[in-house]
């Protein structure tokens, strides 16, 4: 990829690029927290968008993508967003000059290897490389948190996605046999080990788009609020469900609607999980993370209602897979992947068994990646 994405800018633009790679992310545990300003637990993938680069002295930015066979260009007197794929680029130029930091027009082709639609966060690696391209070659001097920052702004400004820090924070911060635990609330971060060279993560599509998440995901977010006003009313100083004891919520069950309770529970019960996966991680221990990662599918799909019957039966059947340690759906819900960790040797048996059944119910076959845990952004030359 690295070499074609050179070829592919010196035939365009007869000059040498500056090559950063993005990662995507999966997230290993800790779903719907983040609106919660609960944990999540990410790591960098080997799957990558590609941005070659170079300046060329005017106030123009000229870009093809690869993937899409397109070409657009734009000046840097951005006023807003337009239609397209070009907003994520056009968010971080313009969010980047907000800050008072000077750019200069640039060339560039953007390439990649993340599958779109898999949960992978293409669209936040593709602000995390532009933004780092545009900050080694402008020496801008931002850091990797405030090119997160820019990307979080661009999807809430240019692209209309309000979403959480999560993907750009992974993209940019990610870290070879590494996951990332990450406190929504203060931003601090630890390094947690996840060296299994003897294990891959394997991501297994459902072949069903997120055609709910929006809207639904706008509902559980209120649902949790929901729950935290009538906790409020006991514990003045709870702020949000991650300050909720499993024994606070258990005691004013008879107060929440059932519905609210249920909620509350998947939340308050799934920041234990990721903290007892931590610690399980440090000690080495993937057979209780595995067991974690099957009780976050459980409370996903029965207490927090974002799985479906596809997802469900995919979690279902990787248990009774031979060499698969966990099993879950990842993301929003309502469609995308599953997310499993399987031995390498038996990554194959694993593939063609849950295509094979899949197929069978479903009548189709669903796609399967195979990923590991990679760096972050970085220059590749």
């Amino acid at each position: 990829m690295l070499k074609k994405i050179q070829q592919a800018f010196r035939e365009r633009f007869n000059k040498e690029p500056l090559v950063i790679g993005a990662p995507g992310r999966v997230n290993l545990i800790g779903e719907h927290t983040d609106y919660n300003e609960g944990f999540v637990l990410p790591g960098a993938v080997d799957k990558r968008i590609y941005v070659a680069i170079a300046p060329n002295e005017t106030n123009t930015v000229n870009v093809f993508a690869s993937q899409f066979n397109e070409s657009y260009s734009f000046s840097l007197d951005i006023t807003g967003p337009q239609k397209g794929w070009m907003n994520y680029l056009l968010g971080v130029s313009y969010h980047i000059q907000k800050q008072g930091k000077k750019i200069g027009g640039v060339d560039l082709v953007i390439d990649g290897d993340i599958p779109v639609g898999a949960g992978m966060s293409s669209s936040a690696a593709l602000c995390s490389g532009y933004g780092f391209a545009l900050n080694e070659l402008f020496q801008l001097g931002l850091s990797r948190m405030e090119l997160a920052f820019i990307g979080q702004k661009t999807e809430h400004t240019f692209v209309g996605v309000k979403c959480g820090i999560m993907d750009q924070f992974a993209s940019l911060h990610g870290k070879k046999g590494h996951v990332m635990k990450l406190d929504c609330r203060s931003l601090e971060y630890e390094y947690i080990p996840f060296d299994f060279p003897a294990y891959k993560i394997v991501l297994v599509n459902s072949m069903v788009s997120h055609s709910l998440a929006g809207s639904e995901y706008n509902v559980r977010r209120q649902q949790c609020e929901e729950g935290v006003a009538i906790l409020q009313k006991h514990y003045p100083e709870i702020k949000s469900l991650r300050d909720v004891e499993p024994a606070q919520l258990l005691q004013h069950q008879a107060e929440l609607p059932p519905v609210v309770f249920d909620r509350c529970s998947f939340i308050v019960y799934e920041k234990e999980r990721l903290l007892a996966g931590c610690d399980a991680l440090k000690k080495n221990d993937l057979t209780t993370f595995g067991k974690l990662m099957f009780a976050t599918h459980e409370g996903l799909s029965k207490k927090y209602s974002v799985s479906c019957t596809e997802l469900d039966f995919l979690a279902e059947c990787a248990q009774h897979i031979t060499g698969v340690a966990g099993a879950r759906m990842m993301g929003g819900g309502f469609g995308g992947c599953t997310i499993n960790i399987v031995q390498a040797d038996a990554v194959d048996v694993f593939t063609k068994k849950i295509q094979a059944a899949f197929n069978g119910l479903f009548k189709i076959t669903p796609e399967v990646y195979v990923t590991q845990i990679e760096e972050g952004t970085n220059i590749l030359s």
